[in-house]
Order: C-alpha cells, then sequence, then structure tokens
C-alpha cells in the first residue's frame, strides 16, 4: 500500500473524513453530508481512460463562426455587443428566460446586421437554439447551475461552447464535460477572461523566456467586494448570486486568481495539481448586512438567519513537481479589489496588486523606466497586435474582447484553443474541492486527474500567435 493511500486510511479511521466529520465541524452548511462525501469519492476515484486527447487539438476551420447565445444578463449583454465587432462571426441566435433581454440583444446585433432568430419564455426554451443544425458555437452565459447542461446539450448536438466561469460547480459536472468534449471532439472553453489581462499576459510571455527562473509559488485571489450587487433585486437574477453564498462554504470562485497562474505553472501540460488545503472565516459581513436591511424591507427577511460563506477563504494547492499555488476568495470585506497575481521563481518575482504591476530580480523592484524595458522586450504579439484597440471595447480594460476575438480566431485558423476542458474542468473543480475542506476542518483532499495522465507530455499553450492572426476588428 502507497503512502497516499496510507494517508487516507488514517483519515477515515481518525474520523476526519466522511459524514460524521462535517456534522460536527459544519453544521449550518446548507447542502447534504452525504454530497460533501461524494466529492471526496469522485476525487479520490482513478480517472477513467482519456477517450481522445483535446489538449492541443485543433478543430477544423470554420470560415464562418456561426453563434448562439444563451443568457443575455449582465455578462451576456456585454459578449454579444463584443462579437458584433469581430469579423467572420454571424450571430445567428439569442436565448433568455426574459424577453426583454432577448428584445434588447436584438436591438443591438440587427444594427450591426445581424438577424437572429430569438428564444425566451420558457425555463428550458435554450435546447431549441442549441438543436438548431445552422450554429457552431454556443456561449453560455447564465447562472451557474446551467453551465454544465447546456454546455454538455450543446456538444451533443455538434457544437463548440464557450461557457462563463465556474464551468462546473460539482467534480461530477467537471467529468461530465471532459467525457462530452473527448467524444464529440467539440472544444469547451471555460472564458476566464483574466488570462488575457495584458499585465497577465506579459507575465506569462516573461516567464516562457525564463525571466523568473523555475517557478517555484504563485498566489492568485478574487478580492472584490460585491455586496451591494449581491443584495441589489435587479443586478443577479432572483438574487441566484446570493443563494449559492448560501449553499456552499469554501472557495466559490476560485478561476479569475487561479487561470493565469495555472498558466505560468503549466498545469495539466507538465505539471498537474495533488491536493487542496481549504480554511474559510466566519462571516462577519453578509449575514448582518441581510439582517439590517430586513429591518427596512421585507423583501429581505429570508435572508436573515443564514448562515452565509465565510468572508475570506484561503485555499492552499501543491502540485505533482512541488510546487505550490495560494488562492484567496472574499466578495464582501471593503478591501480594494484585489488578484494579487504574485509569481516567485529562482530568479525573479512579479506583484500585479496593488498596481502598478511590478517585477524583481533582487531585494528591491525595477524601477519605472525598468519596468518600460521590460514590456518592450516581452510583451506578446497577440496584446502588441490587438491589445491597444481592445482598450476601447467592452469592460475590464479590453481583456474580454482580447479573450473573444482570440477565440474566433483560432476557430478560424483551425488553431487550439488557449484554454481547453481539462482546464475548464480543473480550475472550476478547485471550488467543490475547498467546500469539503472548509467542513472537514481543513484536511487536505486529492486534486482529480482531469486528463488522465496526459499532463505528462501536453505541450504548454502557444501565444506567439506564429499562426492566424489574420481576423479584423470590425
Amino acid at each position: 500500500m502507497n503512502m497516499k493511500n496510507n494517508r487516507r486510511d488514517f483519515l477515515r479511521m481518525s474520523g476526519l473524513t466522511g459524514l460524521g466529520v462535517v456534522a460536527h465541524f459544519l453544521p449550518a452548511y446548507a447542502g447534504s453530508v452525504e454530497e460533501l462525501d461524494q466529492i471526496r469519492q469522485q476525487a479520490e476515484q482513478a480517472p477513467p481512460k482519456q477517450r481522445f486527447n483535446m489538449s492541443g487539438y485543433a478543430a477544423p476551420k470554420l470560415e464562418t463562426v456561426r453563434i448562439g447565445f444563451v443568457g443575455i444578463g449582465n455578462r451576456g449583454y456585454g459578449a454579444v455587443e463584443r462579437m458584433t465587432r469581430i469579423e467572420g462571426v454571424q450571430i445567428k441566435a439569442l436565448c433568455d428566460l426574459r424577453p426583454e433581454r432577448v428584445a434588447l440583444a436584438q436591438k443591438l446585433v440587427e444594427a450591426s446586421g445581424h438577424h437572429p432568430a430569438l428564444y425566451s419564455g420558457g425555463p428550458e426554451v435554450w435546447k431549441k437554439l442549441c438543436e438548431r443544425d445552422d450554429l457552431d458555437l454556443i456561449y453560455i452565459l447564465t447562472p451557474w447551475a446551467l453551465h454544465t447542461p447546456i454546455a454538455v446539450f450543446s456538444m451533443n448536438h455538434g457544437k463548440h461552447v464557450c461557457v462563463e466561469v465556474p464551468a462546473a460547480k460539482s467534480i461530477a459536472e467537471a467529468w461530465q464535460l471532459v467525457e462530452a468534449s473527448e467524444r464529440t471532439k467539440k472544444h469547451c472553453m471555460m472564458t476566464e477572461n483574466c488570462c488575457y489581462d495584458m499585465s497577465e499576459m506579459l507575465t506569462l510571455n516573461m516567464a516562457r523566456q525564463g525571466f523568473f527562473g523555475e517557478i517555484v509559488h504563485c498566489e492568485g485571489a478574487y478580492i472584490h467586494n460585491l455586496q451591494e450587487l449581491m443584495f441589489s433585486k435587479e443586478h443577479f437574477y432572483q438574487m441566484w448570486e446570493l443563494e449559492e453564498a448560501y449553499k456552499r462554504k469554501g472557495n466559490l470562485y476560485p478561476t479569475h486568481g487561479l487561470g493565469p497562474l495555472c498558466q505560468l505553472l503549466n498545469i495539466n501540460r507538465g505539471d498537474k495539481m495533488e491536493y487542496v488545503v481549504s480554511m474559510s472565516s466566519n462571516d462577519f459581513i453578509t449575514g448582518p448586512l441581510a439582517e439590517k436591511l430586513a429591518a427596512t424591507d421585507a423583501f429581505y427577511k429570508p435572508y436573515v438567519g443564514r448562515h452565509f460563506n465565510g468572508t475570506m477563504n484561503t485555499s492552499m494547492i501543491r502540485t505533482a513537481h512541488g510546487k505550490t499555488i495560494m488562492v484567496q476568495f472574499d466578495v464582501s470585506s471593503p478591501r480594494p479589489y484585489s488578484r494579487i497575481q504574485l509569481v516567485s521563481g529562482t530568479k525573479g518575482v512579479g506583484l500585479k496588486y496593488p498596481e502598478p504591476a511590478r517585477y524583481a530580480r533582487g531585494h528591491e523592484w525595477l524601477s519605472a523606466a525598468e519596468y518600460k524595458e521590460l514590456e518592450e522586450k516581452y510583451m506578446p504579439p497577440l496584446i502588441k497586435k490587438i491589445g491597444g484597440a481592445a482598450k476601447g471595447i467592452g469592460d475590464h480594460g479590453g481583456m474580454d474582447f482580447i479573450m473573444d476575438w482570440r477565440t474566433i480566431d483560432c476557430l478560424r485558423n483551425g488553431l487550439p484553443l488557449d484554454q481547453n476542458v481539462y482546464d475548464a474542468a480543473l480550475w472550476s473543480a478547485v471550488a467543490p474541492l475547498s467546500v469539503w475542506s472548509v467542513a472537514n476542518r481543513s484536511n487536505s483532499i486529492d486534486v482529480p486527474d482531469f486528463t488522465a495522465g496526459a499532463w505528462k507530455s501536453n505541450q504548454p499553450i502557444d501565444i506567439s500567435m506564429e499562426k492566424g492572426g489574420d481576423t479584423k476588428i470590425l
């Protein structure tokens, strides 16, 4: 019996895993203890044999990418707008539960020369859109619970998929995405826009060219006070994000901080995550705010007395090659926005937040002039080509548009996508794994290998743009 099995057996015999410990350590957990035990079982099971390796896979070229959008809420409308600015795109269908959101997007795209079919009204009307035979790509921007069901249904009906973060809420859903993508040979890209932030792209190219030496530790986060939006009656449809903060306790939204770090460390492409440890504070803000609002508005009374997710979650990940990653989650405290983005190597260090980004190769940060030299030397071709134009299109300083343009350009040129289904599954899986660890007094839990061993030979993502890059901005 190997050391890993010894560790598992010890934890079971000690009562540090399974059903009983959850009832003791987390009585306020909104889900069932059986669900938590399923997370552990799914994490520890051997991965199924890989049907087809989607890492590095290039689907046949699509001269025109015909897109259907499902979900036209806060993120959805922006995605529709961005796609009207990219050559070789036809917006063929729009879908949302609310007819008024479809009508709003329809007005936008028809002004750009697109004439989409419209779907709205019923909770499963999206299936009719996905069943169409004149679509190549389904872009999913719904609440989290629908991400995997729509993505799997779309791939099963012959469509590539772009799906908002997180792509899956459970380990089982993550495996569903992998199985469907491998079987259908359809791309399933989680639209992790932070991988396309100009600073993150610069840091990635610096890492590729050895500036940091061997990267040994990284830190990322999603620290963003969303309380006003979470308690808004209009922003999140049916208060769905506030509901998510009640159902589970852990790092519920890891991918913004984690995704760029995984690319830096070549996770799924030369290294893999081994196990996760996660710890959460109590909730000191969300619950008290619900009580305060309910005192003057009866609408908020159902939220009084609920045990919401902790104010701060800190998760630690160790990789097969002995690297470590810290990722934090905090959407309630009055801290300035930060994704941290710390990269620590044997030769150099990079830190994005607080902005502006800084780099060092010694005990002092480089000067502004030296930073400018780094930008000129290491700025990747993708940013040089469209970074300036992207700043004026969409939100988040242009990274959303860079992501969409790059995805369409890859599809039109028959190139592999920067993010594949294994990234979508793994980065999303950190959330349920953290939920289990928090519930089990921060004990470690294994991370599934969604590549089924292919990580050992998969190649790092290519940001050189030696091919493609010919798609125009309209």
